[in-house]
């Protein structure tokens, strides 16, 4: 994930500036285990700030804000691409570890936004079903690509509530699967194989390069080569839109990045006290990273894929031979 340095965390606006302060050093201090220098940095050697009782305030300040992300109207967004995941925690004081599903979406203006952060079980198709209605209820549109990993139970859910929405498969966690099922010995070259797959220049060139590593390993191998095929159609369906923004559709490294500072501050404190509590550190810590997400590339393309421009083979807007004649009779 590519950041923008100079943009400072967003922390509720009602704070006063030294506690806003005292926010940042207890979120960044916990994400990153340097703790201390964070809080010095801020307060200098005074570290009075960040007692028990503020920390106490600052958690409630925070249930409210989140409580309130989770009720607000969204008819007023419009988000053209979503990627979604189901990230599991473990929780101290619980056996079921918190699985916490996340949508990350981008506006048609290049803008990626936090869009829910939910409890979830086991990334169920019920547990999403409740996520995309409820959005739905909000006055959220259907976007018009989903990208995930195929295990989630988002696929059945979005079918049910949004089922104009197309289909993009996470190819981080196919190569992860297909690994899976071969020996270690010969992962590196089929990943070579796969990246022929992921980064070809067109979808005939894609299924060609399938058909070779199902022709390589299918005989000795056949899950590997059945784990790649039965998904090909939605493993390719990014050659429906515009090139600019493949290296956007292909993963859900959107989500995957941001990520990363959440589970190490899951490290730290060795997992949340609680479900709430780490559900509320999931939302806290994504809400204040998307002040420094970037903005998709080509995204002024983004209004044309909303628009529904169908014209685009290989992920370039083509002219039909039609509309040349038109013009040239006109």
């Amino acid at each position: 994930m590519q950041v923008h340095e100079p943009h400072p965390p967003a922390v509720h606006a009602s704070l006063p500036e030294g506690r806003r302060g005292v926010a940042r050093a207890y979120l960044r201090g916990l994400s990153t285990g340097d703790f201390r220098e964070a809080l010095a940095a801020l307060l200098g050697k005074d570290a009075a700030g960040l007692s028990a009782t503020n920390i106490a305030r600052l958690t409630n300040e925070w249930e409210a804000e989140y409580r309130a992300f989770q009720q607000r109207s969204l008819a007023d967004r419009d988000y053209v691409y979503v990627w979604v995941d189901g990230v599991h925690f473990n929780v101290r004081l619980e056996d079921d570890r918190l699985c916490t599903l996340v949508m990350i979406g981008v506006r048609p203006d290049g803008t990626k936004e936090l869009i829910a952060v939910e409890d979830g079980y086991r990334e169920s198709a019920e547990s999403w079903k409740t996520v995309l209605r409820d959005l739905k209820r909000r006055g959220m549109r259907p976007p018009v690509v989903a990208v995930g990993d195929g295990a989630l139970g988002f696929w059945v859910a979005v079918r049910d509530v949004w089922p104009k929405t197309r289909e993009q498969r996470d190819w981080f966690h196919k190569l992860g699967n297909v690994f899976d099922k071969l020996p270690k010995r010969l992962q590196p070259r089929a990943k070579a194989a796969l990246h022929e797959v992921m980064y070809a220049e067109t979808r005939e060139q894609a299924r060609e390069a399938i058909a070779r590593f199902a022709g390589e390993y299918g005989a000795k191998y056949p899950k590997a080569a059945t784990t790649l095929q039965q998904d090909a159609d939605t493993l390719l369906t990014f050659f429906d839109f515009p090139a600019e923004h493949w290296k956007h559709l292909r993963t859900s490294n959107v989500i995957e990045s941001p990520f990363a500072t959440v589970r190490l501050r899951q490290r730290v404190t060795k997992g949340a006290g609680s479900r709430a509590k780490g559900l509320l550190m999931a939302y806290k810590l994504l809400d204040m990273a998307q002040a420094r997400w970037r903005r998709l590339d080509g995204r002024h393309l983004l209004p044309l894929v909303r628009a529904g421009v169908s014209a685009l083979v290989d992920g370039v807007q083509q002219t039909s031979k039609v509309s040349k004649r038109e013009a040239k009779v006109a």
